[in-house]
């Protein structure tokens, strides 16, 4: 067991005498020795708790840029005129590209110099969140009316009679086709560079964890990994806080127009600077990616850890005989590679043959299959939420999209890794069996589903908007103040909100209210907007600009606080329902069980969920922006119906998390049955013999 550690025991003639603890003292002295030869030289970049803290920066900075679309997305669909559905799509899209490379990242494995590997898809993913800024820089300012110089931006909106009024030009007559191929263009440029994205950050989490895990002592391993993980869950968190931050600066800060703007970040028309938190988290991910380019291929603590896997080898032949069994610290070191038991030595056509057999096996084991589809569920849900969440607060208790981020980014990001982890810790102190990790799920799902039941009931019903929603044209117009608003010329793409406040009712421009004239009234250090003479308001009194502030806005905190609640709950199956694939398939099946899993949550998971919940949203428009004749954004929902679709879809899919875990308890209560009958059998036959 010991052969060829003589020459490492320098005093074991003064100690013969001590049997059992000479060999662990030389054992002690010996690992010493190889640790100082080790560590000379004493290079930075040849120590594995280095590369632990530059792995945990990098996949900080890629969770910040591959998070930071879903804090901006209701901001770049009002930037570029994008639906629900598209925005979803776009968001989704970055899973294309690491979906199409997965599965030969798997086959790879160490066969290539994995650090320099990490570095060049850093590189990817960095020139990826370039590329999602440049639209910015390539298209026109910002308008947010139908005019191009402040001294008219107000007064574009304005009710002037049809003599007086300036041409009507909607902006369909500046519809082109170098107009539409370039609103194209910008699209596809985002398209592009979310594929990109995912196609760099397809390397960076397994050749690094697999690098980490060939290289650190196997006792540290699980230390290393976790503070990676911990530190790496920060990563949405903090996108969603650079969104909040950047979504307060105007779109076009690098290029204000002379004499400032009118918006405030209350104003639905405010865009904030989406494009700088991707030129922020870009520069992040270079800075995090420049020293992978210095780390080895091999550390040189490979030839510590190679030692040991020999000594492990060689006695396990003794162990066996003894009736001893690998511990489950010594397992994993057979299968450090990152690698399948079926791939090391096969060729690339070779693995993707044997590849569909092995599929099929998995498929076949119901309870990978129920713990997959249960966890395609949590994601789904998870998916849509953290896409679509921001924008559906926005909409419902009328708050800035900068501050729904900073919600997201305090409350719910944190309490999901607060269940994580919690999750972990249930099962490592109270030493839970397969049987207690699905019940711990099944609890787990049922609490989530209870806790979501309320959430259909906290909100309120779109506020009146006066020739939009189906019972205002006879109650505003026709009974109170019948033609207010015929002497006038209004536009009929216009948007510029304004809110009769006694009333509740909301007009889309000063010129539906009948308003004639304006003034701007300072205030702290502020400016707001009145729009004077109105004659479709009582009195022909003024009215504020911007859109008229939510009725429920006191049910935002109590709303936010459940959500939050059931996200942590349902992360606390998370780590269980690992673990249960983890027990529950064959031990050379492992690994690729879990590139299966990662695969699969891709393809049925984080690819289809933010379309199918942004389709559900856009089903809930009440009132489109027209672009070039096309529908583009939308401006008005119907609330009730917004909040019954949304939590209705996440209602969905915590339905079929209960289900899984349902099946997958009943199950193994029929395995641990079948398992005590045939126990019990044997036992019989035993002492009938």
């Amino acid at each position: 067991m010991h052969a060829g550690e003589g020459p490492h025991m320098p005093d074991r003639d003064n100690k013969a005498a001590m049997g059992t603890e000479d060999m662990h003292e030389s054992k002690v002295s010996m690992e010493s020795q190889d640790a100082l030869q080790d560590a000379q030289p004493p290079r930075l970049f040849h120590s594995i708790k280095f590369f632990v803290l530059c792995h945990s920066i990098l996949q900080l900075a890629q969770l910040m840029i591959s998070g930071y679309l879903k804090s901006s997305i209701s901001t770049v669909e009002k930037r570029f005129g994008l639906s629900s559905q598209t925005s979803g799509l776009l968001a989704a899209f970055n899973e294309v590209g690491s979906v199409s490379l997965i599965l030969f990242v798997s086959y790879f494995g160490n066969r290539v110099h994995r650090p320099r590997m990490i570095g060049c898809g850093a590189i990817l993913v960095a020139l990826a969140g370039l590329l999602m800024a440049l639209p910015h820089f390539l298209s026109e300012p910002y308008r947010y009316d139908n005019s191009d110089y402040k001294s008219q931006d107000m007064e574009a909106s304005l009710c002037l009679p049809t003599t007086v009024a300036p041409a009507s030009t909607p902006s369909n007559d500046s519809c082109s086709s170098h107009t539409e191929a370039k609103h194209l263009t910008m699209v596809g440029i985002m398209f592009t560079a979310q594929t990109l994205l995912g196609i760099g950050g397809v390397p960076i989490q397994p050749f690094g964890i697999s690098y980490i895990d060939d290289f650190a002592h196997h006792s540290n391993s699980p230390l290393y990994l976790g503070i990676l993980f911990a530190v790496t869950t920060i990563g949405p968190g903090m996108a969603y806080g650079l969104g909040s931050l950047m979504l307060r600066l105007y779109v076009d800060i690098d290029r204000m127009p002379e004499g400032g703007i009118n918006l405030t970040p209350k104003d639905p028309r405010w865009v904030g600077a989406w494009w700088l938190g991707f030129l922020i988290s870009a520069g992040l991910v270079v800075l995090a990616a420049i020293p992978y380019f210095f780390f080895p291929r091999e550390m040189p603590k490979e030839k510590h850890e190679l030692h040991l896997r020999r000594k492990v080898l060689t006695g396990a032949a003794s162990r066996v005989s003894k009736g001893e069994a690998l511990t489950s610290q010594q397992e994993p070191l057979k299968k450090e590679t990152g690698l399948p038991q079926i791939a090391p030595d096969l060729t690339v056509v070779q693995f993707i043959k044997v590849f569909p057999r092995v599929l099929l096996r998995m498929l076949r084991h119901p309870i990978f299959l129920l713990v997959v589809l249960s966890q395609v569920c949590t994601s789904s849900m998870v998916a849509g939420m953290a896409t679509f969440l921001p924008k559906f607060l926005e909409r419902q208790f009328s708050i800035t999209a900068s501050f729904a981020n900073l919600l997201l980014g305090a409350f719910t990001i944190p309490l999901a890794i607060v269940g994580i982890v919690l999750g972990g810790v249930l099962v490592k102190r109270l030493h839970l069996s397969p049987m207690q990790c699905s019940i711990l799920c099944l609890l787990g799902s049922l609490l989530c589903m209870v806790l979501s039941l309320p959430l259909f009931f906290i909100g309120c019903s779109t506020h009146q908007i006066a020739g939009i929603t189906q019972d205002l044209g006879a109650q505003t117009e026709t009974s109170l103040f019948p033609g207010c608003t015929e002497p006038c010329s209004c536009q009929s793409d216009d948007f510029n909100p304004v809110c009769d406040t006694s009333a509740h009712v909301e007009y889309i421009t000063p010129c539906h209210a009948g308003c004639t004239g304006h003034v701007v009234q300072e205030a702290l250090g502020k400016s707001q907007v009145f729009y004077t003479n109105c004659s479709c308001v009582a009195g022909g009194g003024s009215v504020p600009a911007g859109s008229c502030e939510s009725a429920c806005s006191n049910l935002l905190l109590p709303f936010i606080l459940l959500t939050s609640l059931g996200v942590m709950v349902a992360s606390i199956t998370h780590t269980p329902s690992f673990m249960l694939i983890l027990r529950g398939v064959k031990k050379e099946d492992k690994i690729l069980a879990v590139g299966m899993q990662f695969m699969l949550l891709r393809v049925l998971a984080w690819m289809p969920s933010p379309v199918i919940h942004g389709s559900a949203i856009d089903t809930t428009c009440v009132h489109w922006a027209l672009s070039c004749g096309r529908r583009a954004v939308c401006r008005y929902y119907d609330h009730d119906l917004l909040r019954t679709r949304f939590i209705g879809l996440q209602f969905f899919f915590k339905s079929g998390l209960l289900v899984c875990f349902t099946l997958i308890v009943a199950i193994l209560r029929q395995q641990n049955k079948e398992a005590s009958v045939k126990a019990t059998v044997k036992n019989i036959d035993l002492q009938q013999l």
